[in-house]
């Protein structure tokens, strides 16, 4: 027993130090655990307070507060529900590139409640920028059935519209007409229906369509843009139908104080030319060629009017305008393949339409490495012109980023302005890739035009022969004018100016002409 107690002692003695260390190893843990439900319980308490600022109209404070919240790992559980609010936060703010990065994150989340509403909202973002990539990443996520009823007309019209990409034109059809008469996309939609009928061959169909929107808009002032589309789609409906004559009729009801009026001008001496209606498209020629429309490309009105000459057999008219289309478009045509040839980059290619948005856009004339009226055709293509837009709204939620100085200082600031740089980079490359397409086509277009201008031109010496064989046989071509009998009041009371043409042009003059020409065959 004597021998028994200093062990008993020493193990009494160890056993409070052994529990004393393993105390003192317990204890950080307990901290630590401490510390993490007291971290969580202040970060849940921002959350609340992030959420009151949100709904008390603080939606900068509370934009700054989510988008550090969405970060923390501890608020994992939660963070669909942060990052769908912020997007909220961010479209209050305008910034809906940021907003749409936001309600993708919560898509790809795949949250049973949150995902679908990101869905609503990022076809709205989308539809707000238009962003066509945003946009289709949207809609093809969307259930209709899912979607309130006061959205629902603007997701049937992008449907109808990537559809009408796909060359899907009967549900296209089919879409479009579900677009309410009450929604600010109906005539759009009306008007995209017109164009899903036209592509499916359907052209009476595309009349009717077409009809109906000019009848739903009758109200409306004559340059009404969806009246005045309507109108012209109405004149292109009808020359598909070969219906030259109401067609010719529809074109002249395009407002001359238009953007559309040009093409209907051109257009309109297509279905002239069709309808044997020589004169009067010889008159819209004078308009379509005068000092007023010189940056304009349009290098095929010059071979039909060569044509319409040539019906005519006005050989020497036909030769000058022949050697015009060749000094107009030959340098075109040879500075396009020079620049094809020589330029990959597509930031190269963006550059030149930057240059050129700028020259059509302010008084500045930045020097072009390509024809002005090239890159102003390309500007005016659906594609660039749309991505051109989403670039100017990229540049407005730039310039709203910058002109906040303290919300540009903060971390949400800061994130908001390398989306948007990054998306801006991206799309100019797309605007590049883009601009080299047409250009591509562009060339190939003018190569087609320039062997057509051969074969009218070998017409042209064939004419020119059998008129001197006339001639030498003792046929005489008759040389009276044409409309001789016709007196000068007969114009004055239909509007025209009447005077001798001596190639001189004033802008009231634009649309008055009448064509006084000789005839030249027999």
């Amino acid at each position: 027993m004597i021998k028994l107690l200093p062990l008993l002692i020493a193990t009494s003695m160890a056993l409070p130090v052994a529990a004393q260390a393993q105390s003192t190893k317990r204890s950080p843990k307990k901290s630590s655990a401490y510390q993490a439900s007291n971290r969580e319980s202040q970060l849940k308490s921002q959350l609340s307070n992030a959420l009151r600022m949100a709904q008390s109209g603080q939606y900068e404070g509370a934009a700054n507060a989510l988008f550090s919240l969405a970060r923390r790992p501890e608020l994992a559980a939660e963070r669909p529900q942060i990052k769908y609010i912020l997007g909220t936060m961010l479209m209050e703010l305008k910034l809906y590139q940021t907003a749409a990065f936001q309600f993708v994150d919560v898509i790809r989340m795949n949250h049973p409640k949150y995902s679908k509403q990101a869905i609503e909202k990022l076809s709205l973002v989308a539809d707000t920028l238009g962003d066509d990539t945003i946009l289709n990443y949207a809609i093809s996520r969307v259930d209709v059935n899912d979607i309130p009823a006061n959205q629902k007309d603007m997701i049937y019209f992008r449907l109808g519209e990537i559809k009408m990409r796909n060359h899907d034109y009967s549900h296209a059809q089919d879409l479009f007409n579900r677009v309410s008469p009450s929604s600010s996309y109906y005539f759009q939609a009306l008007y995209n229906k017109g164009l899903a009928e036209s592509e499916a061959n359907q052209p009476a169909l595309a009349v009717g369509t077409f009809r109906k929107m000019l009848d739903a808009r009758r109200r409306a002032p004559v340059t009404d843009t969806n009246r005045v589309e309507a109108q012209l789609a109405l004149a292109r409906s009808l020359y598909q139908k070969q219906d030259w004559e109401a067609s010719i009729e529809a074109y002249s009801q395009v407002p001359r104080d238009t953007v559309m009026w040009h093409d209907a001008v051109f257009e309109q001496s297509w279905a002239m030319l069709r309808a044997a209606r020589f004169r009067s498209a010889l008159s819209n020629f004078q308009t379509l060629h005068s000092a007023y429309y010189e940056d304009f490309y349009m290098p095929e009105s010059l071979l039909l009017r060569s044509i319409v000459y040539l019906y005519i057999c006005k050989y020497d008219e036909m030769e000058k305008v022949l050697g015009l289309f060749e000094k107009t478009y030959g340098p075109v045509r040879s500075k396009i393949g020079d620049f094809l040839r020589s330029t990959n980059d597509p930031m190269a290619y963006y550059s030149e339409i930057e240059k050129a948005y700028v020259t059509k856009t302010t008084d500045k004339t930045p020097s072009l490495r390509l024809p002005y009226i090239v890159l102003k055709n390309i500007l005016d293509q659906g594609d660039v012109k749309r991505s051109m837009h989403y670039l100017e709204r990229l540049a407005a939620e730039k310039a709203r980023v910058d002109g906040n100085y303290a919300f540009r200082a903060s971390a949400l600031g800061q994130y908001s302005l390398k989306i948007i740089a990054n998306r801006s980079k991206n799309t100019k490359v797309s605007v590049g890739e883009m601009v080299k397409a047409h250009l591509l086509n562009m060339r190939a277009e003018l190569r087609d035009l320039y062997e057509q201008a051969g074969f009218i031109r070998y017409e042209m010496i064939n004419g020119r022969k059998e008129s001197i064989k006339k001639k030498i046989a003792g046929k005489d071509i008759n040389e009276g004018q044409i409309d001789e009998k016709m007196d000068r009041q007969f114009y004055i009371q239909n509007g025209y100016q009447y005077y001798p043409f001596q190639g001189e042009f004033w802008l009231d003059e634009i649309g008055n002409y009448h064509y006084l020409g000789r005839q030249s065959c027999e």
